[in-house]
């Protein structure tokens, strides 16, 4: 049980983090809570904290470490390129659609994209120990 528990509690304790970093500048809601960006990552909190608990109870040379481990690498990677670079083009698309309805040229049916969905290597990092730390107390308690 040990395996789902502490990746979900290292994911909401990120997540919470991230809402009371940001506490000062915005209200509680929910949207605020489940944010996609900011400080810190709750994907690499969630995974690290997976692949951590894997590798302590099951061992580091078992299948399972191995796939989680590709699984996390996946999923911190798309979190600092892939996901950073939609937001970079995200941004420049809204700039496009500002001009373009400055010129009347566009009806309201654009939506505005989302600009902050990635993390920096400093939001990874910070996210990654959250995971690591509440895997490893985790896994001493429940022994």
């Amino acid at each position: 049980m040990m395996y789902l528990i502490l990746p979900l509690l290292a994911g909401l304790i990120a997540q919470l983090s991230k809402f009371l970093i940001k506490s000062n500048k915005t209200r509680f809601t929910l949207r605020n809570v489940i944010a996609y960006s900011g400080m810190p990552s709750g994907h690499s909190a969630i995974t690290v904290s997976l692949t951590t608990i894997i590798g302590l109870g099951q061992g580091i040379y078992s299948p399972l470490f191995s796939l989680s481990l590709v699984l996390m690498l996946l999923t911190v990677r798309d979190a600092m390129g892939l996901r950073r670079y939609l937001g970079q083009q995200g941004a420049v698309i809204n700039e496009l659609v500002r001009d373009l309805d400055d010129d009347k040229f566009l009806d309201d049916k654009y939506p505005h994209l989302k600009e902050a969905i990635g993390h920096s290597i400093a939001q990874v990092l910070v996210g990654s120990l959250i995971g690591f730390f509440i895997s490893v107390i985790g896994f001493f308690i429940f022994q």
